[in-house]
């Protein structure tokens, strides 16, 4: 007894919260119970008496029901008109705030990309990758340094065919050493067995020889290109000094590299510094010796430039090769200028 009680008391309170639930599952009980009994309990007319008592009972239970409905309906309402007004018509203005904080944060970005105006590379594997980066899609490229070696090897066979492959324009502009000026090529030299007189990436030992057949390759390299490549703008400058950086400059970035191989610096395009670098590297090539790269269809040259081809080319354009060169020393160039050695690689 004192179980059923307790049991009572527990469950009196949800009875009072959902009386018309409760009353509906009461009846239902009932109505159960009496469509299970024998309709002889209710006298001679119990068929009748028990037909009407479990179609009463289900009235009384279909309208609790919707009863309850309704008044779940109403409790609801209001939970639903808070949403609405509330979360649902603020979403539109959060998404709003959403964008405006990533075009702020886009921006913040290239702010902070612009306010970095050199950033540091520090391995081969980073170098590579920069240039290669340089070179995806570019239209242009600014170089000046000393001979052009890997200018040669990499950076204009790779550009020149991106170009074709994609048939779009392509600006280039070299500036390498004077190879006819004896003196800046035996100062470059120097400099170069100074820091190591071991033989580079490439093989060989840095000599005043050397050093000429460089610059005189990339001359020649440049006419090869340029008459196999309709889009391709290409011009040449000789300077008569030497400089101990190598510059190069494309469409989204500047990359400044030195004797070490490890070591180099980057700045991404509309930056101050390397709008100042692409200034700078324009007015110096300005000021360099010009090869008339137009007379480019007046020497022709074949896939495999004979010594002849070579020394016309020369002589035609205002820099003719030293009177003590020989036959090998012309194939050594061609060599140089269109299979060149990846000094990094």
């Amino acid at each position: 007894m004192g179980r059923l009680k307790a049991a009572l008391r527990r469950t009196a309170p949800w009875a009072a919260r959902n009386a018309d639930g409760a009353i509906a599952l009461a009846l239902a009980f009932v109505v159960g119970v009496l469509g299970i009994m024998p309709p002889e309990i209710f006298g001679s007319e119990g068929d009748k008496i028990q037909t009407q008592l479990v179609n009463s009972s289900s009235l009384v239970i279909m309208a609790l029901v919707a009863t309850a409905l309704l008044r779940d309906r109403a409790r609801q309402a209001p939970v639903e008109r808070t949403i609405t007004s509330g979360a649902l018509a603020e979403l539109p203005i959060r998404l709003a705030r959403l964008e405006e904080i990533e075009t702020l944060a886009h921006s913040t970005r290239h702010a902070l990309d612009a306010l970095q105006l050199v950033r540091v590379l520090g391995s081969r594997q980073e170098i590579a990758q920069c240039h290669a980066e340089a070179r995806r899609d570019t239209t242009r490229w600014l170089f000046k340094g000393g001979t052009g070696t890997y200018l040669r090897a990499v950076t204009l066979p790779q550009c020149v065919a991106a170009a074709r492959r994609d048939k779009r324009h392509l600006t280039v502009r070299v500036e390498v050493i004077d190879p006819s000026d004896l003196e800046v090529c035996e100062t470059y030299a120097h400099y170069r067995r100074s820091l190591s007189d071991t033989p580079d990436g490439t093989g060989e030992t840095w000599t005043t020889d050397r050093v000429r057949k460089e610059s005189y390759a990339t001359v020649l390299a440049a006419f090869w290109h340029r008459q196999r490549y309709g889009l391709l703008d290409v011009g040449v400058g000789l300077s008569a000094t030497m400089t101990t950086f190598r510059w190069d400059l494309s469409s989204s970035r500047l990359i400044m590299t030195v004797e070490d191989p490890n070591k180099a610096m980057t700045a991404l395009a509309d930056t101050f510094y390397y709008e100042n670098c692409d200034t700078e590297l324009r007015l110096s090539f300005e000021q360099a010796r010009r090869v008339p790269l137009e007379m480019y269809r007046k020497v022709p040259l074949s896939d495999e430039p004979t010594t002849e081809e070579v020394q016309e080319l020369f002589e035609r354009v205002g820099l003719p090769l030293p009177k003590s060169y020989n036959g090998h020393d012309v194939v050594d160039i061609a060599r140089k200028a269109l299979r060149a050695v990846d000094p990094y690689a």
